[in-house]
């Protein structure tokens, strides 16, 4: 250990800086000298970035809308690291929040990783990021379920499954994201009218809360934080180890894929077979029609089964009412499917729009009212909002739901918006971030609730109370519980004064 108390590893302050050697608690800025006002930062297993590169790659994230470079990014060795540094950051009141680093590092490489937050949600403005790919292992697998580190990603723990014939029952369609990350905000996918949420599949959690306090928690033990962290945005605690479910895996899936002129006849199928379970995956999109005058709507459901043993195509196509002629219907093996959104990512980056910034807009409706809102939404939309994007929407069960924090619209069925906006260079993304709000005020009038992952602008203490509606009291009282100083995932904003 050094004289200024840090180990060899702790500390990487950029080339030609000064050495630092500890927080300056009146200047509330880093000091390279020791003092009275001065307390060394802890020894580490890991790292700890203060300058350079390896800092300014934690500014952004993957909508490039939001930019707030950190003071430091501790890269952890050990859950001790985090423990500490929260700890270190809960006594000098210095934010905190996790940056997934989410991405395919096989394809684009370290440096190409991001957070894949849209609006700033995981930046620590102007604290302390903690990059989750230092705690990335799948620890175990097992008939039944899965332990990995919480900055592990669904696409590493899908194969590692699948050697042993299991697979997460749902997944996200991007799978190159943290396991902590979705796990905080729900993650979605196009199984959730089966088995709800990602965070609906967890088991138990390991979980630093603000205090820098190592907790296990699941249904059994320490629930209250259980149910505060699964789809809680990040406000209570830190996951850093999770326990989660896997199903035995197919080996081929049965991709259906149905056009809709008609608003009214593609909810309806999509309710009927929903209602139904006729399929194993079910998702939709809104998409222009080839002359560029209207919308469509696009159903892809999908069966899975084994080698050998086809589907039964019409019956479970039976009484469906799509546009004539224009079902198609693709055989793939399982995991084909699952990594599908791959070659759409690789399109992406390699046409530019990856990099550029991204208003995503992500809603919850109710089925009463949802016709209204998105005959609303399509009259303001245009193919330019969209981009080289998409917007999906589908529909699911509440029932299937179970993470509280999870906020849905109450009705037994509601569908989701998710805005996949990929603007072209040159868009005008502060009048698409207005329309994301007014979209965003309309779907509320509606019934309707955000997913925390969407670019909502001038988000108000009165509006998230709103949004929690009846579980806003629990909400505050898990922040004061196990986050007393309010350092955790400032991004969010939801516990702004």
């Amino acid at each position: 250990m050094s004289s200024s108390g840090l180990s060899r590893r702790a500390l990487i302050a950029g080339a030609g800086a000064a050495v630092v050697v500890g927080w300056n608690t009146t200047a509330r800025a880093w000091a390279a000298e020791p003092g009275e006002s001065v307390e060394q930062l802890p020894a580490l297993d890991g790292t700890v970035t203060l300058q350079g590169a390896g800092l300014e790659r934690f500014s952004s994230d993957f909508g490039h809308l939001v930019t707030a470079a950190p003071r430091a990014v501790l890269r952890p060795a050990s859950v001790r690291d985090v423990q500490k540094v929260v700890a270190f950051a809960r006594r000098h009141r210095i934010p905190v929040a996790v940056n997934g680093q989410s991405g395919d590092q096989a394809v684009v490489g370290a440096d190409g990783l991001e957070s894949h937050s849209s609006y700033g949600q995981a930046n620590p403005r102007g604290g302390i990021a903690i990059d989750s790919r230092g705690l990335s292992r799948i620890v175990s697998v097992e008939p039944g379920r899965a332990v990995v580190e919480a900055g592990a990603t669904w696409a590493q723990l899908t194969d590692a499954a699948l050697a042993q014939g299991w697979a997460p029952p749902c997944l996200t369609d991007y799978l190159h994201l943290s396991v902590g990350g979705t796990l905080s905000v729900g993650g979605i996918g196009g199984a959730v009218q089966r088995h709800g949420l990602q965070a609906d599949t967890v088991q138990e959690l390991q979980v630093v809360t603000g205090t820098g306090e190592l907790v296990t928690a699941s249904p059994e033990r320490n629930r209250e934080l259980f149910e505060a962290v699964l789809a809680g945005g990040g406000q209570v605690g830190i996951i850093v180890r999770a326990t989660l479910a896997l199903v035995p895996a197919r080996e081929r899936a049965t991709v259906f894929t149905l056009a809709y002129d008609d608003l009214d006849v593609y909810r309806a199928d999509q309710e009927k077979v929903m209602a139904e379970g006729r399929f194993d995956l079910q998702v939709g999109n809104v998409v222009r029609s080839a002359d560029g005058s209207r919308w469509r709507y696009t159903a892809e459901l999908v069966a899975f089964g084994d080698a050998g043993r086809a589907v039964e195509r019409e019956r479970l196509l039976a009484g469906l009412r799509p546009v004539a002629g224009e079902t198609s219907v693709v055989e793939q093996s399982w995991r084909e499917y699952a990594f599908r959104v791959d070659a759409f990512a690789g399109y992406l980056r390699a046409a530019g729009f990856w990099g550029l910034p991204k208003p995503w807009l992500s809603l919850f409706l109710p089925a009463s009212t949802v016709g209204v809102f998105m005959r609303e939404a399509t009259e303001v939309l245009t193919a330019a909002d969209l981009g080289a994007g998409l917007l999906l929407f589908y529909p699911y069960a509440r029932e299937r739901v179970k993470a509280p924090l999870a906020v849905l619209p109450q009705e037994p069925v509601g569908w989701h918006f998710d805005l996949l906006a990929f603007p072209g260079p040159g868009a005008d993304t502060a009048a698409m971030l207005e329309r994301n709000r007014r979209l965003y005020e309309r779907a509320v009038e509606l019934g309707g609730k955000r997913y925390l992952i969407g670019a909502v602008p001038g988000m108000t203490a009165s509006d998230w109370r709103r949004h929690y509606g009846g579980l806003w009291e629990r909400v505050e009282r898990a922040k004061r519980r196990w986050d007393p100083a309010g350092i955790l995932t400032p991004g969010q904003g939801i516990h702004a004064a």
